[in-house]
């Protein structure tokens, strides 16, 4: 793990000193806010998440303790970084297929939802693989992709998990997804949502990296990303490759390793996540 941070930071250095560092600033034209409806968190359908769907999905950060030990410790830091940069809205990715990134950020939703004044959106943006729903067990009415071509309301696709984190989600996959993510009335759609709830942060659960250019069109649309690698199988090229294209659209907030199969028990902390 040292090897690793040591060769990333190393990597990102020499980024730096090649492009003059600093940070990637999102520009945004936000058309005039028109009249929205007045539904509020509290008018969406609640999930009830059983411990045993929990324990079966990974749902890990629902009730704190130790095995939210990591999620915590990364939405500590999360908050931390995007407050101090002024920032609301985060992607989460990997450079793979596998990688655990879905888990992941709904489970730093999860986290992020627990302190009671934060409000925490998560939008399922992995238009070709959805699996929010499946890992919710809930399928909603309509997709998230419907909502962002303009064919459904967005409470038609959203749940709550507790008081403060909202969850929209797909019931099918998209079939030009590339397209709509870059197209101007899914960006308005997402502004006027972010406008009719006024969340805290909004993260974005992105496809891989590698798999498609779906997000070489959107990643411009957030104030920075995390990218999620496998211990033992995302490769460091491949890590270096993702946070230099991430580093040219938006700002790279850091990489989590998950899926450590060797974490120390004594602090119950199984992701790094290095700056």
């Amino acid at each position: 793990m040292e090897k690793l941070e040591a060769a990333l930071a190393k990597a990102r250095e020499m980024r730096k000193s090649a492009v003059g560092g600093g940070d990637v600033v999102r520009s945004r034209t936000v058309a005039a806010a028109a009249p929205v409806a007045t539904t509020g968190w509290e008018d969406l359908p609640e999930v009830t998440i059983s411990p045993e769907m929990a324990m079966r999905n990974r749902i890990t950060a629902l009730q704190g303790g130790k095995n939210a030990a990591p999620y915590d410790m990364l939405r500590s830091r999360t908050i931390r970084m995007m407050k101090d940069k002024g920032w609301t809205r985060l992607a989460v990715t990997s450079p793979e297929a596998g990688c655990g990134k879905s888990t992941v950020a709904l489970n730093l939703a999860v986290s992020l939802g627990r302190q009671k004044d934060l409000k925490v959106m998560l939008l399922d943006l992995d238009l070709r693989r959805p699996s929010l729903h499946r890992t919710l067990g809930h399928t909603p009415e309509k997709s998230l992709h419907d909502y962002l071509a303009g064919e459904a309301e967005f409470e038609q696709t959203a749940v709550r998990i507790g008081a403060n984190c909202l969850v929209s989600l797909n019931a099918t996959y998209s079939h030009r997804p590339a397209e709509l993510l870059q197209s101007q009335a899914a960006r308005d759609a997402l502004d006027a949502a972010e406008r009719r709830y006024k969340p805290d942060l909004i993260l974005f659960d992105m496809s891989p990296m590698l798999a498609s250019d779906d997000n070489l069109g959107f990643l411009g649309n957030v104030d920075c990303a995390i990218l999620v690698a496998a211990a033992e199988t995302t490769t460091l090229p491949n890590i270096d490759i993702c946070e230099k294209e991430i580093a040219q659209l938006t700002n790279v907030l850091g990489v989590v390793l998950n899926k450590c199969r060797y974490s120390d028990d004594t602090i119950g902390y199984d992701y790094g996540m290095y700056e």
